[in-house]
């Protein structure tokens, strides 16, 4: 290869930037209904919140670091470029919601400011301001006395409020309450009930701005613009810095950069004087750290922008499938003892999860469940079972991983609640998350324990398993099993090594195997046989298994990758990577499944992960892949796999140049992956019901059963 590793490998913050584009993408695609385009912009500003608190943070950390230590360090270059990157993204956004708010009025609805109120909507907010919203709004009064930094909410909106006097000027920060109220509030019709009437918090308290200040204060004039921090979030740290490196951070420098801003959104109206006292106030002085932006921020808020008009303007809902699988017997262990089980989320009901658990913790042959948690719902079905099920007399043990980014004081309290319950809580290990997806439970059946298990790539989430794409294999194969509960065990004596014969587990044999599967591939390539990779990762940036990747293309590989995020790999580099073609597909799920294909000379070795290739989770992360058995299952991911690969609706071609076009589809049939694989399993659903009905009646014919997986034939195949 190639010493010049510059263009071997993207960064990876600019190839994250290039993954929010496609999501701006989808807000600019007159084929999306309008509504969800809205939503889009909200997921989009959602993740720059993200981007910004967490790989910018680091990135200022390089930089901050680099005074300490001497050596080229590329951080500096890398901001400017993330920056420039940063402002582009910004001004399209711009561009596109002006678009979509003149597509609202097409439709008879408009977002309105306080401005364009008529005297009745003027009256009914004044009284609605009173009633209801007043009472959540305590104005923050700037002090030369008070750190106004130290009382800033992270990531919230606030409008910098100026009262002007002769003699001097008063400036207080008002916080939007989106936490306590919505953010969108339909005003009243007054006269046409054609025309729908939204305005937004922040305008509301722009109009009712003299309800609050005038009691208290005297001025001349007031005005208020909008301004949105966002702090270091200053959470793995040791995913981002190698250890020689933290040796060098003393912990007085830890704590500035915990406190110090990495953005300031502002609105580019703001007058000079006032962004100057914000400036000062919250110890901004590089220009890095200034977003100017339009007279809103906090984008986020408009993921649950409201739809007052026709139901075209959002998605058809989606049913989600039963499991003929689990409908096939009384209670879930029957139905997993009769053969493995794959669910497909969203397609699928995620209560078919939520029920075993239910059932385990009630039903009498179940003498354990273990679980890991990453992130759960706040109203968790999945924790009251556990619960129910210490009350029941079980042994229940949770793994939860406090360090789960941005849930952290959801998951402690969790903790206290189970605790509390009499379930056994563990925290893993400290050097490592724990972000593996396993439930085991334990049921004595003929006088012996028998193990069922769950391993998948999504967390055990209610919400999430609504809108995010993810596999969980639900298996009594034994030896799987045994080896998942050696996980547990693992996670509870770290020291312990054990070696596994099935499930790939990082850190502490993962990169071996992946490293080994990828050079087998490689040996049948040069040998002259078939040699083909396909991998489904939300993101893919470790260098050492993309070295390896490059390494088979170089010998005949044939690579197809399918990167939802983040890829530091670049395809089609002439005699390096020729043989590697990539693609990231944006829809109306989040595409968060992990799953690995090698050929394998024919045997098709298929794995469900819950890992990215990412040098943490490889090898600073708790991470189980499990390999898949069933034919019939192993049949069913790869149609899947297939139909995403040939997407060519919603599929964006990942390029060196990172512009994000879409495939072209020609002469070809439309094919929007998300769709067809719902149609596929729709099919495949009544087809395997159909055989179990039919099994079924054979055996109380006494006729000869049908033999589980010896004909599939009947089964749908992705064309």
């Amino acid at each position: 290869m190639s010493p010049n590793t510059d263009k071997m490998f993207i960064d990876k913050e600019l190839s994250w930037l290039s993954f929010n584009e496609r999501v701006l993408q989808e807000a600019c695609d007159p084929d999306v209904p309008l509504v969800e385009r809205i939503r889009f912009l909200g997921i989009f500003s959602s993740n720059m919140d993200e981007f910004f608190r967490v790989r910018v943070a680091s990135v200022r950390r390089g930089i901050l670091l680099s005074s300490l230590q001497d050596g080229r360090n590329n951080s500096r270059h890398l901001m400017a470029k993330i920056q420039t990157r940063v402002l582009t993204l910004q001004e399209r956004f711009d561009t596109i919601y002006g678009e979509l708010m003149r597509e609202l009025v097409r439709r008879n609805i408009l977002l309105i400011n306080e401005s364009q109120l008529s005297d009745f909507q003027s009256q009914w907010l004044k009284s609605h301001f009173r009633d209801q919203l007043k009472r959540h709004i305590a104005p923050l009064i700037v002090s030369n006395h008070r750190a106004l930094v130290k009382h800033i909410t992270d990531n919230a909106t606030y409008l910098a409020v100026c009262l002007h006097s002769k003699d001097r000027r008063q400036y207080a920060l008002v916080e939007v309450p989106t936490k306590n109220v919505p953010r969108f509030i339909e005003l009243p019709t007054e006269k046409s009930k054609a025309k729908k009437h939204l305005i937004l918090l922040d305008n509301i308290i722009r109009h009712c701005l003299n309800d609050l200040f005038s009691p208290f204060f005297e001025y001349e004039s007031i005005d208020a613009y909008s301004m949105k921090l966002t702090r270091d979030a200053d959470f793995d740290v040791i995913d981002e810095l190698d250890q020689s490196q933290l040796e060098k951070m003393t912990r007085g420098l830890k704590k500035r950069l915990t406190a110090e801003p990495v953005r300031l959104v502002y609105d580019k109206d703001m007058p000079e004087h006032m962004l100057v006292m914000l400036k000062e106030q919250l110890g901004i002085s590089s220009t890095e750290c200034l977003v100017p932006g339009g007279r809103y921020h906090s984008f986020k808020d408009f993921i649950a922008f409201p739809n007052p008009g026709r139901k075209y303007l959002e998605n058809d809902k989606i049913a989600a499938l039963d499991s003929a699988g689990f409908q096939r017997c009384g209670n879930s262990f029957d139905a997993i003892a009769r053969g493995d089980i794959m669910l497909n989320y969203p397609y699928h009901k995620f209560s078919h999860f939520t029920e075993l658990v239910r059932q385990a913790a009630f039903d009498p042959a179940v003498k354990f469940i273990k679980i890991n948690l990453y992130r759960v719902a706040k109203k968790s079905r999945v924790m009251q079972s556990l619960i129910d099920a210490v009350k029941n007399g079980k042994q229940v043990t949770a793994v939860i991983e406090l360090r789960a980014r941005f849930d952290e004081e959801h998951n402690i309290e969790w903790t206290r609640i189970l605790a509390e319950s009499g379930v056994k809580v563990h925290h893993g290990i400290p050097s490592l998350k724990v972000h593996s997806k396993l439930c085991l439970v334990g049921r004595e059946e003929h006088g012996e324990t028998r193990l069922y298990c769950h391993v998948g790539s999504g967390n055990f989430n209610e919400g999430t398993a609504k809108v995010y794409t993810d596999l969980s294999l639900f298996t009594a194969n034994q030896e799987i099993a045994r080896e998942v509960e050696q996980v547990f065990d693992l996670i509870e004596h770290p020291y312990r090594r054990d070696n596994f014969k099935h499930l790939i587990v990082s850190p502490f044999d993962a990169r071996q195997k992946l490293i080994s599967l990828i050079e087998d591939e490689i040996l049948n390539a040069r040998m002259g046989g078939k040699a083909g990779i396909t991998l489904k990762l939300n993101n893919l940036v470790d260098e050492q298994l993309i070295g390896k990747l490059y390494d088979a293309s170089m010998a005949g590989v044939k690579i197809r990758l399918i990167i939802r995020g983040m890829c530091s790999l670049v395809p089609q580099i002439p005699g390096i990577s020729d043989n590697i073609d990539v693609i990231s597909i944006v829809d109306r799920f989040l595409e968060h499944s992990r799953v690995m294909l090698f050929h394998a000379g024919g045997e098709n070795k298929l794995f469900l992960c819950s890992a990215d290739w990412m040098s943490r989770n490889i090898d600073s992360r708790i991470e189980v892949t499990t390999p898949i058995y069933d034919p019939q299952l192993k049949q069913m991911v790869m149609d899947i796999l297939a139909l995403q690969l040939s997407d060519n609706t919603k599929a964006r071609i990942i390029n060196k140049e990172q512009s994000n076009p879409y495939r072209h589809r020609g002469n070809k049939r439309k094919v929007r992956s998300q769709l067809a694989i719902y149609q596929y399993l729709c099919q495949y659903e009544k087809l395997l019901k159909a055989r179990i009905e039919a099994e079924a009646q054979a055996l109380e014919s006494e006729s000869a059963p049908v033999a589980e997986h010896e004909d599939n034939r009947d089964l749908p195949v992705a064309s």
